[in-house]
């Protein structure tokens, strides 16, 4: 058995393996003429992976990553998919977010695809505009209750996240207290009205003080409070549970926007944090990747035969891994072309 890890590059999907969690190699690297924001792993079959294209739909390797295709090939589908969510009580039921906004299901692993047309009839969403012109608004992420399917939480660029408790039929807009970028959902595994995002941070449509880089909701969205509020930073993208620990949680951090990272020569000024009491209290984890600061963490991931063994992936491709669920970290010997995303697999 080994593990494996799949990587969302702009480049294509890049397939890792490894039989010790240290010593890595490359096996496969395919879609290279595709950016790929997302791959998500068929929750019954550790070969069979799915990967979001900006550009062409989703595609589908039963290889590993050996070979793709598109399993909606001449019919109607996304084109533009930015994010990937299968529902936890089926997996033939994957839905895909897409550029410009819209949100997509198949029941069929992408062989055909229903469009929710209740998501882009919201009346405002045809008015969201995106602050970087070669980027339409989108829809970042999606998330669906594992006690109940009709229950999904929708991500929206810029600055809005949405609530179906009607598997779509219908939508409500959750923003008391929250009035920034949404760019992960993640739901307590215990208590589901439990919520908890990491945003960009800022009001990005009435100017107001700058927020924090995560929140919480005990109510199932109805109401936010900032989190991790022992750190002054403003933005991050990825968050999650550990597997096998409902309260423990981890975050990357940065300091300001990507635009400003750019601009100066200590990049994003970015670091790992861990709360170990469901996000009530945070602390910095120290390490290779915390030294690594000048980019950001776009994605963590654990091996699902051993949880301990952990993984984070930095946008620049630098890959890092902790076999003490994230106390220390080390580099991987291997890099990748600039990403977006990582899953991991065991087989």
């Amino acid at each position: 058995m080994a593990s494996i890890l799949y990587i969302a590059s702009d480049e294509g999907v890049v397939t890792l393996k490894s039989e010790d969690g240290r010593t890595w190699k490359q096996e496969h690297h395919g879609l290279k003429d595709w950016q790929i924001p997302e791959v998500v792993v068929s929750p019954n079959a550790p070969n069979k992976v799915f990967a979001a294209t900006r550009g062409d739909g989703v595609w589908l390797s039963e290889d590993f990553g050996a070979t793709w295709k598109k399993p909606c090939y001449g019919k109607r589908g996304p084109g533009k998919v930015r994010c990937l969510s299968f529902d936890p009580h089926d997996a033939k039921t994957l839905y895909a977010g897409t550029e410009p906004i819209d949100v997509f299901v198949t029941h069929d692993e992408a062989k055909s695809w229903e469009r929710l047309d209740t998501v882009w009839n919201i009346p405002w969403v045809s008015t969201i505009t995106y602050p970087v012109a070669a980027v339409e608004p989108h829809v970042r992420d999606i998330t669906i209750d594992p006690n109940n399917s009709q229950i999904m939480y929708v991500a929206l660029q810029v600055g809005y996240m949405l609530k179906t408790t009607d598997g779509g039929k219908s939508w409500e807009l959750l923003n008391k207290n929250l009035d920034c970028d949404v760019h992960t959902i993640v739901l307590h595994p215990d208590d589901t009205n439990k919520i908890f995002i990491a945003t960009g941070g800022h009001d990005a449509r009435a100017g107001k003080a700058p927020g924090r880089a995560l929140y919480s909701s005990s109510d199932g969205g109805k109401n936010w409070a900032p989190m991790a509020m022992e750190f002054k930073e403003e933005y991050s993208v990825p968050l999650t549970i550990h597997p096998k620990q409902s309260n423990v949680l981890y975050a990357a951090v940065a300091n300001g926007q990507p635009g400003q990272w750019r601009k100066r020569n200590t990049g994003a000024e970015a670091f790992l944090i861990q709360s170990t009491d469901a996000g009530k209290s945070w602390k910095k984890l120290d390490g290779a990747v915390s030294q690594a600061n000048r980019s950001f963490v776009e994605s963590f991931a654990f091996d699902p035969a051993n949880t301990n063994n952990m993984y984070a992936a930095q946008q620049n491709g630098d890959l890092f891994g902790s076999d003490n669920s994230g106390s220390s970290w080390f580099k991987l010997n291997l890099s990748v072309p600039e990403l977006s995303d990582m899953k991991a697999a065991h087989a």
